[in-house]
């Protein structure tokens, strides 16, 4: 049974895309870090012997025993989303500097801790894919997200740096923006999600079973890496 160890598996689309390996007969890893209650929640309602991991990704040496659990109670890796993210929005001349080593030790720390820590179980496993959930803050820039920005860009140029360094492996490594979504840290923003819906060229939100659809696909497809796919379209 192929494996898929989804960071941040509790929020609005991480829990989607749990559902939605499950649904296609992956063993599904649920990572959360405070949200226990959720994850266990979460894991009630997936079919396929799901295995909760809870820690921090910022921190290495958590990520480091992550890595050997799901290798000795799992003992395979055929993908990993890395979706765990924060953010923490204010203007950048009253940015507390405490706010921004918080998103980008998630949001890119974690994403090289978990890459570096997961990657030989993937290769020991045959090979596997790497999508990385990134935004269209990280292309375009946001008013009062500059950790957020910051981070969300350097993901995707670690995804084509990632794709060159592990594609002899039999790794595909891939950035996703799935636009904007109305579920977790987006449905919090109604100001943002305002916004967002006058930027789209169509109008409206993204759709989350729109974009859980095309990464539980990137993912069984074969000869596509170092890629970076909008979801939604932007003026």
């Amino acid at each position: 049974m192929r494996v898929v160890l989804i960071s941040g598996a509790t929020g609005g689309l991480g829990s989607r895309l749990a559902h939605a390996f499950d649904a296609e007969g992956y063993r599904v890893v649920v990572h959360c870090f405070r949200s226990e209650d959720e994850a266990w929640s979460l894991l009630a309602g997936l079919k396929n012997s799901p295995y909760l991991l809870r820690g921090d990704v910022g921190d290495s040496g958590q990520v480091r025993r992550m890595a050997l659990s799901v290798e000795r109670d799992v003992g395979r890796l055929d993908v990993l989303v890395n979706n765990a993210a924060v953010t923490r929005d204010a203007p950048l001349l009253r940015y507390p500097e405490s706010a921004w080593d918080e998103v980008l030790r998630t949001n890119l720390k974690g994403v090289f801790n978990c890459t570096r820590n997961f990657v030989p179980l993937m290769i020991g496993s045959g090979g596997g894919h790497i999508i990385n959930v990134s935004s269209y803050s990280g292309l375009r820039g946001k008013e009062g997200q500059a950790a957020y920005s910051a981070s969300k860009a350097a993901l995707l140029g670690l995804t084509r740096s990632l794709a060159r360094e592990l594609s002899p492996y039999g790794i595909n490594v891939n950035a996703v923006i799935p636009g904007y979504l109305p579920v977790g840290i987006g449905a919090a923003a109604p100001k943002a999600m305002e916004g967002a819906v006058k930027a789209s060229i169509r109008g409206c939100l993204a759709v989350p079973a729109d974009a859980v659809g095309f990464m539980t696909w990137l993912a069984r497809t074969e000869g596509i890496t170092g890629q970076v796919f909008p979801l939604e379209s932007r003026t």
